[in-house]
């Protein structure tokens, strides 16, 4: 994948993420973008600890292995700022 599939995939699964976990409000486009794209990182690794495949390409699937990343690293920072 290139770098503009990278943050155009990052950016939908870290909005996405931060729809699900309600901080869409408080986040903007860059830490949409960056969200996303560590939580391919992150959603790669539990996916392949699990058995799975990470991030593969720009496909749905992997619009899910980012998301639920981003979904994990936001979780991860709500409770570390409470």
């Amino acid at each position: 994948m290139g770098i503009c599939s990278w943050l155009v995939l990052g950016g939908i699964a870290g909005w996405l993420a931060s729809i699900i976990k309600g901080t869409n409000a408080r986040m903007g486009m860059f830490a949409n973008i960056v969200a996303g794209i560590v939580g391919a990182m992150v959603g790669g690794w539990v996916f392949s600890f699990f058995g799975g495949r990470g991030v593969t390409g720009f496909n749905l699937y992997s619009l899910l292995v980012a998301t639920v990343g981003a979904v994990i690293l936001l979780s991860i920072m709500q409770a570390i700022r409470k």
